[in-house]
């Protein structure tokens, strides 16, 4: 058994591993009205409750962008995407609606122009080679910041990629 692995007790007495609690995320899809969906994220379950909705799941530690937009007989009435790191067990969150229990939020945009330039700072780390769920926290948190302050995010480059890696292993 592995020594890190969260420890049950079944009845009769013998440890058995519990399940680390996954990060839910309600997916809605309504065309042309209430459209959810995931951008980028590694998907550790997925449970269709009805033909609009599902949920998905994601591991402790896992990112993931999650879009929601809304519109009625006018036009977008609502457009956001959030970066979001799911969050184990005992760790401190953010509640976000549609998100169970919360995470924690890398990025927070909202309003549709700026959306897009996060998409595009999104489909700019795929086109450098990496899987943007792979990418560096504290990048995402760049990319909130630069858009929020109304200036462009640096690219997310390979270099800057090789640095993050290291610095996992070095944290161990």
């Amino acid at each position: 058994m592995n020594d890190n692995m969260p420890v049950g007790v079944r009845v009769g007495g013998t440890p058995t591993p519990l399940r680390p609690r996954l990060t839910e995320v309600e997916l809605n899809w309504i065309e042309k009205k209430l459209e959810h969906w995931i951008r980028f994220g590694r998907v550790a379950q997925e449970r269709i409750v009805t033909r609009r909705t599902r949920v998905m799941s994601f591991r402790p530690g896992a990112i993931f962008a999650f879009v929601r937009w809304a519109s009625n007989d006018f036009g977008t009435i609502s457009s956001r995407i959030d970066v979001v790191r799911a969050v184990g067990d005992g760790e401190a969150y953010t509640t976000l609606p549609f998100v169970r229990p919360g995470g924690d939020i890398l990025l927070h945009i909202e309003g549709w122009p700026k959306v897009a330039q996060v998409l595009a700072a999104i489909d700019a780390v795929e086109l450098a080679g990496v899987d943007p769920c792979e990418a560096a926290p504290d990048h995402w948190r760049h990319v909130h910041n630069r858009i929020a302050a109304g200036h462009q995010p640096r690219p997310y480059t390979m270099e800057r990629h090789r640095a993050w890696l290291k610095r996992q292993e070095i944290e161990g």
